[in-house]
């Protein structure tokens, strides 16, 4: 019984372990068209998106960063980019778990899109 506790327990944490890797910084990034000479912009909240797909022994799709990108600026309605960005690769898997993007950064907002005046 004792042995049985230390193979279960070696292999959850097996299992469960991974790590993050941080590939880059950036001081601005968009997947969004929007007019660089807008004198409108102001910084928001700092947001966070992820693209993740699931492993059980192979990955079961391909992550992509540019949507975890999409879904950190589509958070507001009027961000057109992000500031101060991290871009972080995730490994959580061994035989299962899951593999990804998440990209972090502060919100920049253009006010002069339509329906964005405050």
């Amino acid at each position: 019984m004792k042995n049985f506790i230390v193979v279960a327990l070696a292999v959850s944490t097996l299992a469960t372990s991974g790590c993050a890797i941080r590939m880059a910084d950036m001081t601005v990034a968009s997947t969004k068209n929007y007019n660089l000479n807008s004198n409108q912009f102001v910084k928001g909240q700092r947001v966070t998106g992820e693209d993740k797909v699931p492993v059980v022994l192979f990955p079961l799709g391909v992550p992509n960063f540019k949507t975890a990108i999409d879904k950190a600026i589509e958070k507001d309605r009027c961000t057109v980019a992000l500031s101060d960005v991290v871009i972080t690769q995730l490994n959580q898997a061994f035989i299962v778990g899951q593999i990804g993007y998440r990209v972090e950064g502060t919100q920049v907002i253009d006010r002069s899109q339509p329906e964005c005046q405050k």
